[in-house]
Order: C-alpha cells, then sequence, then structure tokens
C-alpha cells in the first residue's frame, strides 16, 4: 500500500485503537477484541514489551484484515525497527523531523504529535500524512481542535485524548479525519477480567457512532 492508500484505509474507518498493554498476550488479545468489533486500524505502541516482535506477529497473522501500525515511535532507530517488522503507519506524541523523513522514505504513512498551531504547521510542512493533536482534550477537546481547522483546513487532524463514546460525534463535527482512542476502546481491566467481548462490543459502538456522525456532517469529517 502506498501512503496515500493507507490514509485513506484509516480515513475510512475512522478509528484508530491505541493499544497499550502490561504484556504482550493482553495486547495481542486487545487487537483480537477490537477486529473482532470491526475496527481494522490499530496503533500497537511502544510502551508494549516486546512491542516489535508483536507488530511482526500481528501483521503475519492478520495479513490484510488488519491495518498495523506503531505509536510512541520516539526515534529514528525505533521507526526503521517497527517498519522492518511490517508496520504500515508511524504514530508519534510529538514532532521529530527526522522520524517523519524517515518513514517517507520508506513509503510509510506518518503522523506526529502536535498541540500548538505552530508545531502543526510544522509537522504539516515537514510531509505528515496526518498530525495527531495530543493530547486534545486538555486544551479543550474537540472545540480546540475546530479552531484548529478554520486557518488550517487543508491539514488532516488526528485528535486522541479525551475522545469517547460521548464524544465522537462533537470531534467529527470538528473535523477530526479520523480519532485515536486508547482506554475507553483498550480496556486492559477489562481484558485482565477476561471480558474480551467488552472491548467488540465497545469497538462496534464506537464504529456505529463515527457514521452516524458523518451521515449528518458530511462537510465536517473528511476534506
Amino acid at each position: 500500500m502506498t501512503r496515500g492508500e493507507i490514509c485513506r484505509k484509516i480515513e475510512e474507518v475512522g478509528l484508530v485503537p491505541v493499544v497499550r498493554a502490561r504484556t504482550p498476550e493482553l495486547a495481542r488479545r486487545a487487537v483480537e477484541a477490537v477486529l473482532e468489533g470491526g475496527v481494522s486500524i490499530f496503533e500497537i505502541t511502544m510502551t508494549v514489551p516486546g512491542a516489535v516482535e508483536l507488530i511482526r506477529s500481528l501483521v503475519q497473522r492478520f495479513g490484510s484484515r488488519a491495518l498495523i501500525g506503531a505509536g510512541t515511535v520516539l526515534s529514528v532507530e525505533d521507526a526503521n525497527a517497527c517498519i522492518d517488522a511490517g508496520a504500515r503507519f508511524i504514530v508519534s506524541p510529538g514532532f521529530d523531523p527526522a522520524t517523519v523523513r524517515a518513514a517517507i522514505d520508506r513509503e510509510v504513512a506518518v503522523m506526529p504529535g502536535a498541540l500548538t498551531p505552530t508545531e502543526v504547521i510544522a509537522a504539516w510542512r515537514a510531509g505528515a500524512d496526518m498530525v495527531k493533536v495530543f493530547p486534545c482534550s486538555a486544551l479543550g477537546g474537540a472545540k480546540y481542535l475546530k479552531a484548529l481547522r478554520g486557518p488550517l483546513p487543508q491539514v488532516k487532524l488526528l485528535p486522541t485524548g479525551g475522545v469517547s463514546l460521548a464524544t465522537v460525534a462533537e470531534y467529527v463535527a470538528a473535523g477530526a479525519a479520523a480519532l485515536g482512542i486508547g482506554s475507553e476502546l483498550v480496556d486492559e481491566a477489562a481484558l485482565e477480567a477476561g471480558r474480551d467481548s467488552a472491548l467488540s462490543e465497545r469497538a462496534g459502538a464506537l464504529l456505529g457512532a463515527v457514521r452516524a456522525a458523518r451521515a449528518s456532517n458530511p462537510s465536517s469529517s473528511r476534506s
């Protein structure tokens, strides 16, 4: 897949589950449960022990059924290791120009983090496919995203932090290209209790909420 195709797939689904867990097994179960619920995009964070090998195994297991990316990528070295393992997109909590360039050079979509307008512009000019607005909720959530979109309508924004079933419609209406969602979907406590089906149900509900919000705001969700 090209970078453009990767991004179109992410926008089409509209959700990027951020998979953080204390063990690779819990992370793997989270992916299986969320995929069962209909969401096929996954950001495996580098904070998961053995994240690179987990990415490799997920890519081999699910093939085209799931689009596996890497998150919390803080260096060129980590980006290349994840790409070697099969990651199709790279996400960072902040903006590192060298990491962005490394992903672009290997035809992998890249989504650096930014918060202020200056940071968003810098990341976009560096070639980011999307800009992860993080932590979006800290500056007002959907209202802040809408304010950013006003002068920067060409920038595809991926708000992360504060996204939940209750706020999906607000973020879509504010112009989010897709939504990054962490513990509101990838509930480690539910996994530890053996309630994997709870993640499947949440994934389905969130996916339905995104679709309903886009139907109500056809000109706001994607550009």
